[in-house]
């Protein structure tokens, strides 16, 4: 007879977890609220991105001690256009940020993940291939849509030109790249209603997952 090997009970099993990820300008953000409005839980490692270079916090000392006082504004707070100009050409500048952030996200973030239960959740993780984070994830989910789409959307959403905005495409993963690391995709080069019916398909499909997940405590060698 093949030895029964049984894994942690479920309730001490973590929720299934979908990285959420895109190219800029992609519509990670309309994704993100689609699954929110079927109450799914979202962890948007942008937004912690963000509060963690908080006033009075290590990460933003730590950001002004390698990056200078002028990348804080007059309130003290960080002045991310300076900071984005001193990096975004400048690969070794770019690394040295992302030393001080990447593991503050990552840990943050798996503290709200511990916190936000739920059979599935979406973790938002703008450069998940990027960063290497796939492992941090059971599934991947890539947001995609042509380039020249992101184009028009940065040119429209930020005022930047188009050179501007090649050169933030370029500067990231390409759209093959991506789309190979992808478990599913969503395609947003249509309208909200496509998106939110293409989200509810995988909500039903995850949530699938998670109970053949939960139940899954008996294996056969």
């Amino acid at each position: 007879m093949p030895e029964e090997r049984r894994g942690p009970p479920a309730a001490d099993r973590p929720p299934l977890r979908i990285g959420l990820t895109g190219g800029i300008a992609s519509g990670k953000s309309a994704v993100a609220n689609a699954f929110r409005s079927l109450g799914v839980p979202v962890i948007d490692t942008d937004e912690i991105a963000r509060q963690v270079v908080e006033p009075n916090t290590p990460g933003l000392a730590a950001v002004a001690a390698t990056f200078g006082p002028s990348v804080l504004g007059p309130d003290g707070r960080l002045d991310r256009r300076r900071l984005r100009a001193i990096v975004f050409h400048n690969a070794a500048e770019r690394r040295r940020l992302e030393e001080i952030l990447h593991p503050r996200i990552r840990v943050r973030m798996n503290e709200l993940s511990a916190e936000s239960g739920g059979p599935y959740q979406i973790l938002v993780i703008p450069l998940l291939v990027e960063t290497g984070l796939k492992p941090s994830v059971d599934r991947v989910l890539v947001v995609d849509c042509p380039p020249a789409v992101q184009i028009e959307r940065l040119m429209r959403r930020d005022g930047s030109s188009e050179q501007e905005a090649r050169s933030m495409l370029a500067a990231q993963t390409s759209r093959n790249e991506r789309l190979a690391q992808a478990d599913d995709v969503i395609a947003n080069d249509s309208d909200v209603a496509a998106l939110a019916r293409r989200a509810r398909e995988l909500d039903a499909r995850y949530r699938e997952l998670a109970a053949e997940r939960s139940g899954s405590g008996t294996q056969r060698d």
